[in-house]
């Protein structure tokens, strides 16, 4: 489900837009082929099975994103700062095998991960904005070669999904962008709000989270400054798909296979969880 972690975020930028919470949440909320709904809290992986079972299935990991491979991997990372007196960052990739096993694609690195991405189509692509140059989307084939898939004008991409045929959908202060897998560029809706007109805070980081897509084709966006997600079609029309309930916002979501809506959800303590929403209703069981 969905890249684009704007690295210099983690130094203590605070989500004003939102006001709910401190930091920079998480949008990783995947499912597998056997219906367990994995998310994460930016301390640990959860699992929760169909039956409504919740353990760790991934402990002491700092990740934004998840994502599963078509063997039913779960893929995420670990992200730590060292501290002032060096200044320095590091990572490792880390890999759920489906056996329930845990290895590292990457083992402990300096720096940030700009060589691999949690967001991929349905051929194994991986793509995401280069973090020297934000004005470039990078492709990631499944043999490892990495090239230039798009440039254009980016302002501050942000969050990105893809289908997948290789359409990629992000966000760039407050528009949706489309990129199609030929790598042509092209806004769907710009400021995307509920309110008309939108707020002047529409175009700040952390407005707009996590994003994702239906099967037909519809982008669903968890605009975390307004509390709801926004459905948008492909003439960029609007309709609210799902709101979150007071002291709460939505970072991240996706679609389960019995077509009900779940979102990834955070308050003001920096709490986390994983909601689901029928597909009738916006009553909801809360994990």
């Amino acid at each position: 489900m969905i890249r684009l972690l704007l690295r210099a975020l983690f130094l203590g930028a605070a989500l004003a837009a939102v006001g709910v919470a401190q930091g920079h949440p998480g949008v990783g909320i995947v499912e597998d082929a056997s219906g367990n709904i994995f998310y994460t809290d930016l301390k640990q992986v959860w699992k929760i099975t169909p039956s409504g079972e919740k353990t760790v299935a991934v402990p002491g990991v700092h990740t934004h994103e998840l994502c599963l491979d078509g063997d039913g991997n779960l893929y995420g990372e670990h992200l730590w700062y060292e501290g002032d007196a060096t200044k320095k960052w590091g990572h490792r990739l880390w890999r759920l095998h489906k056996d329930g096993t845990l290895s590292d694609v990457f083992p402990a690195r300096e720096g940030f991960l700009n060589d691999y991405s949690f967001v991929r189509d349905g051929n194994g692509n991986m793509y995401w904005v280069d973090f020297h140059d934000r004005k470039r989307i990078n492709k990631r084939t499944p043999d490892g070669k990495i090239a230039t898939h798009a440039t254009a004008e980016f302002r501050d991409p942000r969050w990105m999904t893809a289908r997948p045929d290789g359409t990629l959908l992000l966000i760039d202060r407050g528009d949706l962008v489309r990129v199609t897998h030929e790598g042509k560029v092209a806004t769907i809706a710009a400021k995307l709000s509920e309110h008309k007109p939108p707020p002047s805070r529409v175009s700040d980081r952390h407005y707009h989270m996590g994003l994702w897509t239906d099967a037909k084709g519809s982008v669903y966006v968890a605009v975390a400054g307004e509390k709801l997600v926004l459905r948008v079609e492909a003439n960029g029309s609007t309709s609210v798909a799902g709101r979150s309930p007071d002291g709460w916002a939505p970072s991240g979501g996706m679609f389960s296979k019995d077509g009900a809506l779940w979102l990834l959800e955070y308050d003001r303590s920096n709490a986390v969880r994983a909601r689901r929403i029928t597909s009738s209703s916006t009553a909801a069981d809360n994990r």
